[in-house]
């Protein structure tokens, strides 16, 4: 049972006992009246979940399948879990905040990591306490719903939105709009790979669209609010930038927009070949036009067909109290010049200073997050942003209050000058708690800081450099997107085996706003990085004009002048035994690498499958009853797209992709006489993308569904039993 650490944690209202299947379970989980029916159902379903699975009643792989989309991430150590929440576009009040921090201390680790898509991760979690950490989010208004998983991730935005001088508008109810509209949207629980969207408040694009599934950048056009529109970007393994869909969308459009072309990723993308399954090369494989064209087809049956923005449902966050900070005496005044140059902005709202906390591998104490959630409360907005460097912004700050703000951070660690500069390493967990990390990229961030915090200040604030690493090559560190990007890797030399960073230069956002993806130049030892950072920033000092770009300095050197100068710390004959062994190892590095949960899991048991169809069913006459037709008719094409996978699946035929599951089951199935299907199976389903989402479509699709699902059970049947097979053939319901 969940219990509060404070009164303002008070779960009182009601318990929600926890069972299934008749079992007697030890644990209930605190349902209050602040939590939605819809989220206390989630909440009771993965209970249900863990309890079959923990009954052998659930295979491995569907729960690790459904948990991902509940924010239940498997960690490197062995039976804990991490728990993702999900906070869109970064906003969190000072009550979310402490509410997590207790959650942290009751059920995790007592630390709170921030990520560079603006949630917060607790580690050390056992999957039994994941509905109680959730349930206490839901409380609070926050989630840990698609946190993880095949699903339209956390959407992120400029952390300065709404107060950014260079804004043409506030950015925020659009990301939030989009949050909430794809939030338990069928269209999205099902998709071979992850989706991720970004709003920049202007066209520096401080929120990185060109390397997001979907991009907007904020357009006024004729007086009318609309967005510059970027598709396809991506990093990873291999790096793509985005194309321009539209260089100016109405803002009415940018839900329905998004709706159709998740509709087209959902049915056209990857779905076996999980390093193929994203957005961006399903574009390169057919052309941005075709992917276009697509979309087109599917807006007939969007939900939506104009969708205006309330931004009513954010506001700017501006405090409700004119209350001013205590003066203090500042012991280091220069220490605090330096800070206001770099972690203090005026906002576009006079008389008011945003204030951003440099947090060193983004990872906050529980008690330093009660001090954090006091100091906005008491003197500036509740309305406070993580960031996409892992850091925190506190808005409407009173210039009178900025030495306390710098006082009380200070005390915690979070007031070095140099946020989001040269100064401001971004890492991902690395081997810390991650199964794909292959070196620890943590503890070299923070090294690498304390490198340029020594010997390199003054690039603080003349230079706009960043630093990012990330602990493997999918780069969750965003290591492509920097001016000095690493990845974690290994170097075989003989027996041994070093743990390894590769270089790459010259990705990030210019000052024009412009992005580009870095370029490899060499691998190096662990060990060896902050002397390639010296040899870097020491040229760098010594040969760029002034005032140059570091990515127009290292284009005029060009790749292999960089390499030459880089070159020798790779000789393998010069390795010494430190060079083996990773930071914070005591032993040889051996490379330990898991399975990545990043994308879901296939569980391709015919009769498990199946059964995954009739929930399907379940679900589209649930929400035909309640008159929510395009839901129904959704989980009615997702159903019979499973069903029809699942006797593919039986006859050996690859499932590569939703389109060509329909094609397949025609040629396969319905060719072959199995199955009578008058106009053919792939006709028969995509009647989706030719009607209206309305009554009377809904009604006879879902009776179609229902109707093949039944031949799929008996069809099925007969091949167990070898019985004659008699199939309905009257598909016009």
């Amino acid at each position: 049972m969940l219990t509060p650490k404070s009164p303002k944690g008070d779960f009182t209202d009601f318990l929600f006992p926890l069972g299934v299947g008749g079992k007697k379970n030890d644990m209930s989980i605190t349902i209050t009246k602040n939590i939605s029916p819809e989220a206390a159902r989630d909440i009771f379903e993965l209970q249900q979940k863990i309890n079959a699975f923990q009954n052998g009643e659930m295979p491995e792989d569907k729960f690790k399948a459904f948990r991902l989309t509940r924010g239940v991430y498997g960690q490197r150590q062995l039976g804990v879990q991490m728990f993702r929440t999900k906070f869109p576009f970064g906003k969190i009040t000072p009550k979310q905040l402490v509410r997590v921090a207790e959650l942290s201390e009751q059920y995790a680790s007592s630390n709170l990591h921030l990520t560079t898509r603006q949630n917060i991760q607790l580690h050390y979690v056992k999957v039994t306490d994941a509905p109680a950490i959730w349930a206490g989010l839901e409380d609070v208004g926050a989630t840990g719903r698609e946190a993880c998983g095949n699903t339209v991730r956390n959407i992120t935005a400029s952390s300065r939105a709404g107060i950014d001088p260079d804004e043409l508008f506030d950015v925020s109810p659009y990301a939030y709009a989009a949050f909430e509209f794809f939030l338990r949207n069928p269209i999205c629980q099902d998709m071979g790979r992850k989706i991720k969207p970004a709003f920049s408040s202007s066209d520096k694009d401080s929120a990185y669209t060109f390397l997001h599934d979907f991009g907007f950048i904020p357009r006024l056009e004729n007086g009318e609010r609309g967005f510059k529109v970027v598709v396809g970007g991506g990093l990873g393994a291999q790096a793509i930038l985005a194309q321009t869909a539209y260089e100016f969308l109405h803002e009415d459009q940018i839900i329905p927009f998004m709706e159709a072309a998740l509709r087209v990723f959902d049915r056209y993308g990857e779905r076996v070949r999980r390093h193929k399954a994203r957005m961006k090369y399903l574009i390169k494989e057919i052309g941005l036009e075709k992917f276009m064209e697509l979309v087109e087809t599917e807006r007939t049956a969007n939900k939506v067909k104009s969708f205006k923005i309330d931004t009513s449902k954010v506001d700017v966050g501006e405090p409700t109290h004119n209350n001013i900070a205590p003066q203090v005496e500042l012991e280091h005044p220069q220490r605090y010049e330096d800070w206001l140059k770099t972690n203090v902005f005026e906002q576009k709202q006079k008389g008011y200073y945003a204030v951003a906390l440099k947090v060193t591998k983004g990872d906050v104490k529980p008690d330093q997050a009660r001090k954090i959630a006091e100091l906005a409360q008491n003197y500036a907005s509740e309305d406070m942003r993580i960031t996409m460097n892992q850091g925190m912004l506190l808005k409407f700050v009173r210039k009178e209050s900025l030495p306390y703000f710098y006082q009380e951070l200070n005390k915690m660690g979070f007031a070095n000058p140099g946020f989001d500069t040269i100064a401001d390493v971004t890492t991902c967990p690395g081997t810390d708690t991650c199964n794909l990390g292959v070196t620890n990229s943590m503890t070299l961030g923070k090294i690498l800081e304390d490198v340029i915090l020594d010997e390199f200040y003054h690039l603080i604030f003349d230079s706009e450099i960043k630093i990012k690493i990330s602990g493997c090559m999918n780069s969750c560190g965003q290591h492509m997107a920097a001016n000095i990007g690493l990845h974690g890797s290994s170097i075989k030399v003989g027996e041994l085996v070093a743990p390894a960073m590769q270089v790459v230069l010259g990705g990030g956002v210019d000052i024009n706003g412009v992005g580009s993806v870095g370029d490899k130049i060499v691998k190096l030892p662990t060990k060896r990085t902050p002397e390639m950072l010296r040899i870097i920033l020491n040229d760098y000092d010594t040969n760029s004009t002034e005032g140059e770009y570091f990515n127009d300095y290292y284009r005029r050197q060009g790749k292999n002048y960089f390499y030459t100068i880089l070159k020798p710390l790779a000789n393998a004959d010069l390795y010494v035994d430190d060079d083996f062994i990773d930071y914070d190892g005591v032993e040889n590095f051996v490379p330990e690498i898991g399975v990545g949960e990043c994308a879901g899991v296939m569980y391709d048991m015919v009769g498990g499958i199946i059964k995954d169809a009739e929930n399907k069913f379940v679900e589209a006459k649930d929400h035909l009853s309640k008159h929510k037709y395009p839901e129904a008719i959704y989980y009615a094409y997702t159903g019979f797209v499973i069903a029809a996978k699942a006797l593919l699946l039986g006859k050996d035929v690859e499932c590569n992709t939703q389109i060509k599951i329909l094609k397949d089951f025609d040629t396969h199935l319905v060719a072959s006489g199995e199955f009578v299907i008058e106009d053919g199976f792939e006709n028969l389903v995509l009647q989706i993308n030719q009607y209206e989402p309305e009554l009377a479509f809904a009604e006879k699709y879902v009776a179609q569904f229902h109707l093949f699902l039944k031949n799929v059970i008996a069809y099925r049947e007969q091949k167990i039993s070898g019985d004659k097979l008699v199939v309905e053939s009257n598909y016009k319901a």
